[in-house]
């Protein structure tokens, strides 16, 4: 076989060796044959090798990061750079060696101290990100085996967690570095532990890292590298070539031959056209590793750096040139090295080429508009000979002398050196720090005459403002010999936006926003040189104009303050202690199996779904034919094809007669392979009729009385009587907009029918089997006891995978079914987003009245949810939203309604919190409103209207307070609140365009659900022979450390080590009729009933016990057998007694309360809208954790993830109800960059008796306490504003993204800027 996969056994290295120079593909593995096979490297993984992880299909999650190395013949060393194998070509990887997770190291071998300290610094939850974050370290340390902190944060850049809030994965790099050769001033990252009485982990466990341990690099390899007689490669697939050139001249050659072949070295650009535009090439050319293409060659005049150097490369070069040439030559290279730490990832970076990036001319750019701004030139070389083009305004905007002929390809850019009277800055603001296109961003450069503030020469590229990078030549024609002053500022103003014009209907929409940035992104570039022409001739004072440059540092420290166990506990009892993930370990290696993982079964087909482009249609026609004469296809699955309820509860499998939402599945092709079935899905013709009403919004569906339930509502107290009784009151409205889970994993479901009586076995990632049988078995017409279902772990779920596999798994089953053989059906990461929808956007309309003096006397509260178009979870939702709406306030005179809204989108559905983190902003909002009309500060009026003493809820339900007083007295007192809110008000008045702000929030959270059989539970526990001990219950393992918890649950209650216990996995042949693992009650049921069972089985055991003290738990075990003792029994927990009646408005609605309060300080930069989280301090009553390095793990993890929803998570739709963002180029989940540069968590003791151990349910607590950031952002908003004489009271609605940020902070550029109509989102 002309490809081979060389496994070296001792080491597990994974070495792709393309061993002949012209073949035709021969494909293995089923997922490998697809259109654009040759271009990446992920399917054609041996199948046994799942490691390494597909999540988003577009290099954006750095899941599937490997290790690529490769020898370099003419420096004689070996270069190891991270790739993501969802994009890296196949055929770029002759002559390297590919290190997948499985090389770094094996739980069957030995594994590697990277995968040891993720796993035993608790990095790892779901760990579906798990082998990415190990390769990106471990490739970092096969360059750097002391790396520094920085380090370590810039190589995790291109890897996204939705788990961890990052920190522990942070950490677990850290250790690998000593601090010893830096004064503390140096270190950018500071990781501590104080306060606790055992750590959360052991540095000493750890095993030393030798670096000279590693594998070595091929020797064949090296070989083939220096062989002198080396020939043209060509490989042939079915469809297309790839060609690599042996020279440069051989590269010319076939650049006339094959003039409109594209060019392919990283195929950052091509490989995603290819991907997600169905765009084809028959024939590649890659000259990638061509000796003629890689140099740098510095002059007197500038640096001259080849085409084919990565990035990545690119900044190692820039950072030597700066090192060692004198400052003002290197302004253009710092201004350059400046965004290329925030471009993209790592692992794009080391792919994406300097050649290709400039050639490609994005109209997104970091790059190209530095260039031109610092009069870069491209050297081009064809057959016919060399030239120069200039890399400005007319190349960036793709005019057509300025382009690159036919036959030409681009040898090398030779980039200036500056010079002291020439300024060159890049400026850019994105939707967040790293790894995002940027919003809108600018490279600008100015020369002036020797000596004097007199514009010589002025150049301004805009990126992200049109088609292509934007030049304001005019404006700088115009201002060329004009004075460096404000009076040039604001006519540069007013000709900029009169050049650069965005109409109003302008792909990207935020047309107003980048109008403003255009401008305010010239601000800054004038205050900056303003600055150096300061240092360098007398000029006027810069006063408040100059304060806007101001950074903020980079020091990153965090303190977890732990619970201390009880010193009399046994050393063996494990609960209360910071244990690993059970999984961890094969996390970090990639041995952990999910559903994607499983083998290749016999006959199997995959699943392609076609889903409505119309929100509200009649489907007048479904043509499959041409569909069915594809090879590969072995059917198409419809409505008509569903044996029994195809319209289940109100959920539609297969749409039929008509479609409701854009995203609905209307039919599915099952093929042999997934490229079959998603090619044949294209061909799928479907003809409409529009019908209406087509209704997308909140606003919308309340004008049309369009509403999937009645209203809920509850109320104390007389509302209209205290409203005639108050000094004043405020009406405002509050949006918060919806969020996609983006579990790293996406829905996964392998049905599997069985040759007798209609069973069927469903292998899914579920938070609620039971659901997923109810469906399936409801659409295939059999009873429940015919449908398996199995979960061994998911990848990540947040509440995506409660309802969601039911309906998919019902779709998949139905294939299965008509087929008669296995289904593997997998989302893309865009149909995922499209098809499952996530937290619903909420509407919120308050009327408060209150008095002079912040106590709020009535409050008129009424909610809306757009549940789009099937009732899914959201009547629920705005039960749980109505219910907890008061959060820590008592008001006596309360009214809250709620009514989820029907529309034409996809049905939302559950999400992390369940409608708290939404519901409660509203009140957080109206508290802050009252507390800016009665001069106090919102901290004093949250004080006055808190809970205080025993109380009775708006519903009823009496509780205690004092652990909520505690968490909001400690937060205020230990986050030193009061001074660093001096500290931060004597900030803003010395700066005018930064500011500064701090927020506290308090948390009455809840667990559990109002209804009794829905927090019931049970566990089957088996007891071996031998003394080892199987644990099944019925909670999924979703990354929560649910399992992990199980097993300290029965060490604890069978007084036996950890290691004699094992679970298995979820399934409904076990335990049956289990409820969702979900609510944050996971460890609270289920662990009663796997007590339940141990201490049945421990209470069996007593007899024998009690014959033998001594004897060891092996003699006790092997003697109760002897006897015909049952060493296996079900345990059950009926479930904690709650109950709502809607009727009456009142009941015990939760089992108990979980309380906290965060603290979150955030600098504001006024002209872009971005902003910094400077620190971040929670204080969670945690009663007593379980373990606290996995509860602690999941409050960081749903503090970044609220972060997240309440700054940077836009969803953004199309009036006709189309979603644009459906991947990680398009939605924004934080980054390693986005968490606060000093994170102090403390857990809170109190009593819990009422659960296990007296425990609590923190998994989704931490999620709203994110909304301290949007607060301390509206309080850095409100100084701007008020310094600019605007102390109208304002609403900053949700998510707070730099543009509204931006739009809020009006000032004269926001003035300047034309009114237009909204595009459309």
């Amino acid at each position: 076989m002309p490809v081979s996969y060389r496994e070296e056994v001792s080491k597990s290295l994974l070495i792709l060796l393309v061993q002949e120079p012209s073949y035709q593909f021969i494909f293995s593995n089923p997922k490998a044959e697809q259109p654009g096979s040759l271009f990446s490297l992920t399917p054609f993984l041996p199948v046994h090798l799942t490691g390494t992880k597909y999540s988003c299909g577009s290099g954006g999650c750095g899941a599937c990061t490997v290790m690529v190395s490769r020898y370099d013949p003419k420096t004689k060393k070996i270069h190891h750079y991270p790739v993501t194998a969802c994009l890296v070509p196949i055929c770029s990887l002759y002559g390297a060696a590919v290190t997948t997770v499985e090389g770094v190291g094996s739980i069957k071998t030995r594994i590697h101290p990277v995968q040891e300290r993720l796993a035993k610094c608790h990095g790892t939850q779901c760990g579906f990100c798990s082998p990415g974050m190990v390769m990106s370290i471990y490739t970092l340390l096969r360059n750097h085996p002391e790396p520094t902190p920085e380090q370590i944060t810039e190589a995790l850049g291109g890897n996204l967690c939705r788990c961890t809030g990052y920190r522990p994965i942070v950490e677990s790099g850290k250790t690998f570095y000593s601090y010893t050769s830096l004064s503390i001033s140096e270190v950018p990252f500071v990781f501590c532990f104080v306060e606790m009485c055992t750590k959360l982990y052991n540095e000493d466990e750890f095993q030393p890292f030798d670096p000279s341990q590693e594998p070595i690099f091929p020797p064949e390899l090296i070989r083939m590298a220096e062989d002198p007689n080396k020939r043209r490669l060509t490989f042939r697939g079915k469809r297309t070539t790839w060609i690599t050139p042996v020279n440069l001249n051989d590269l010319l050659e076939l650049k006339t031959n094959f003039p409109e072949a594209p060019i392919i070295m990283g195929n950052t650009a091509v490989g995603p056209s290819i991907k997600f535009r169905d765009e084809f090439h028959p024939v590649f050319i890659s000259p990638l590793g061509l000796q003629e293409l890689y140099f740098v060659d510095s002059t007197d005049d500038g640096v001259t750096i080849g085409a084919g150097y990565s990035l990545a490369q690119l900044n190692d070069a820039l950072h030597f040139i700066v090192s060692e040439q004198p400052k003002e030559k290197t302004k253009t290279y710092h201004a350059l090295l400046k965004h290329l730490r925030t471009l993209a990832g790592a692992q794009i970076r080391n792919m994406a080429t300097l050649g290709g990036h400039v050639v490609s001319r994005p109209n997104f750019s970091d790059l190209n508009p530095i260039l031109a701004a610092g009069n870069a030139t491209i050297n081009l070389i064809s057959k016919e000979g060399k030239r120069q083009i200039p890399l400005d305004g007319r190349f960036l905007e793709k005019s057509p002398e300025a382009n690159l002929k036919s036959e030409e390809t681009v040898l090398s850019v030779y980039i200036p050196h500056s010079t002291r009277w020439h300024f060159v800055s890049g400026l850019r603001i994105a939707q967040r720090q790293e790894n995002a296109f940027a919003m809108v961003n600018a490279g600008m450069s100015v020369k002036f005459e020797d000596g004097t503030d007199t514009i010589k020469e002025l150049q301004m590229f805009y990126g992200s403002v049109g088609p292509t990078v934007v030049s304001a030549s005019k404006t700088c024609q115009q201002l060329t010999g004009r004075y460096w002053n404000d009076q040039m500022l604001s006519d540069a103003c007013q000709l900029v936006l009169d050049e650069i014009y965005i109409p109003p209907d302008a792909e990207g929409g935020m047309v107003e926003y980048r109008r403003t940035l255009i401008i305010s992104l010239l601000f800054k570039f004038y205050l900056k040189v303003r600055r150096g022409l300061n240092k360098m001739v007398r000029t006027t004072s810069l006063g408040l104009w100059f304060q806007c440059l101001r950074t903020a540092g980079n020091k990153i420290t965090c303190f977890v303050h732990e619970q201390c166990v009880d010193p009399y506990q046994p050393p063996q009892d494990p609960v209360g202690h910071p244990v690993m993930h059970q999984s961890a370990i094969k996390h970090t290696t990639g041995e952990a199996v999910f559903v994607d993982d499983i083998p290749p079964i016999s006959q199997e087909l995959f699943l392609a779904v076609v889903t409505s482009t119309r929100a509200h249609a009649k489907i007048i026609l479904i043509d499959t034919s041409e569909a069915l004469a594809l090879p590969g296809v072995a059917d198409v699955i419809t409505a008509e094809d569903v044996p029994g309820d195809n319209n289940y509860q109100g959920e539609i499998f297969y749409a039929q007669n008509e479609v409701i939402c854009v995203g609905q599945i209307v039919c599915t092709v099952a093929a042999d392979t997934y490229a079959h079935a998603k090619e044949a899905a294209k061909k799928v013709r479907i003809v409409y009729e529009d019908l209406e009403p087509r209704i997308i919004t909140i606003e919308q569906a309340l004008e049309h009385n369009s509403f999937l339930s009645a209203e809920k509502k509850i109320e104390q107290g007389n509302v209209e009587q205290a409203f005639k009784h108050v000094d004043q009151i405020i009406e405002g409205e509050v949006h918060v907009e919806g969020q996609e889970h983006f579990y790293m994993e996406t829905q996964t479901i392998l049905a599997i029918p069985q040759e007798e009586d209609k069973e069927m076995v469903l292998h899914l990632g579920t938070q609620f089997q039971t659901h997923v049988q109810e469906y399936v078995a409801a659409a295939l017409n059999i009873p429940r006891n015919r449908i398996a279902c199995h979960t061994k772990r998911a990848g990540g779920a947040f509440g995506g995978k409660v309802s969601k596999p039911a309906l998919l798994g019902a779709v998949s089953a139905v294939a299965a079914n008509k087929t008669g053989r296995p289904i593997r059906f997998i989302l893309e990461r865009g149909d995922d987003m499209l098809i499952t929808a996530g937290r619903h956007p909420l509407l919120g309309k308050y009327k408060i009245g209150f008095m002079n003096n912040g106590v709020i006397k009535a409050a008129d509260i009424e909610y809306y949810i757009n549940g789009g178009c099937t009732p899914d979870e959201s009547e629920l939702v705005m039960e749980f939203i109505v219910l907890r709406c008061e959060n820590a306030y008592y008001i006596p005179n309360f009214r809250c309604r709620g009514r989820p809204c029907k529309t034409n989108l996809p049905s939302n559905t559950a999400f992390r919190g369940f409608g708290f983190p939404q519901g409660i902003v509203v009140s957080e909002a109206y508290i802050t409103a009252v507390a800016s009309q009665c001069n106090l500060t919102p901290e004093q009026v949250k004080e006055i209207n808190m809970y205080k003493r025993t109380s009775r809820t708006v519903h009823k339900q009496i509780f205690n307070p004092e652990p909520l007083r505690r968490c909001w007295k400690e937060c205020l007192e230990k986050s030193s609140f009061s001074a660093r809110k001096l500290a931060a008000e004597e900030f803003n008045k010395k700066n005018y365009w930064k500011k500064r702000g701090l927020a506290v929030v308090p948390m009455k959270f809840t667990v559990g659900m109002p209804t009794t059989f829905y927090n019931q539970a049970a566990a089957l526990v088996h007891i071996y022979l031998d003394g080892s001990v199987l644990v099944s219950h019925g909670g999924c393992e979703l990354g929560q450390g649910l399992h992990t918890k199980m097993i300290q649950v029965a060490s604890r209650e069978l007084n036996i080590p950890e290691s004699y216990i094992h679970l298995s996995e979820t399934n409904t042949t076990t335990v049956p009729n289990a409820t969702f693992t979900a609510g944050s009650m996971g460890a609270d049921i289920n662990g009663k009933a796997v007590q339940n069972a141990c201490q049945i089985l421990k209470a069996r055991l007593q007899p024998v016990i009690r014959k033998n003290p001594k004897g060891t738990w092996e003699e006790w075990i092997s003697e109760a057998y002897e006897e015909s003792i049952n060493l296996s029994t079900t345990g059950y927990f009926k479930g904690y007694q709650t109950n709502m009646d809607w009727k009456k408005g009142e009941g015990d609605a939760f089992p108990y309360f979980v309380y906290g309060a965060s603290c979150s300080e955030v600098e504001v930069d006024c002209l872009t809208g971005a902003h910094k989280l400077l620190r971040t301090d929670i204080f969670m009553d945690a009663a007593f954790s379980i373990n606290p390095a996995v509860d602690i793990g999941q409050i960081e993890g749903a503090f970044v993830q609220g972060m997240g929803f309440y700054t940077i998570e836009e969803l953004k739709y199309s009036p006709e109800g189309v979603l644009y963002s459906r991947g990680p180029d398009d939605y924004k989940i934080p980054t390693v960059t986005e968490i606060p540069e000093e994170f102090n968590v403390t857990l809170v003791r109190s009593q819990n008796p009422i659960a296990i151990y007296s425990s609590k349910g923190l998994g989704e607590a931490g999620m709203f306490l994110g909304s301290s950031v949007l607060f301390a952002i509206y309080d850095a908003v409100a100084a701007a504003r008020r310094e600019r004489g605007l102390t109208k009271t304002f609403t900053l609605s949700s998510p707070a993204t730099p543009e509204l940020i931006r739009m809020t902070c009006v000032d004269q550029f926001t003035d300047m800027v034309r009114v237009v109509r909204r595009a459309p989102y």
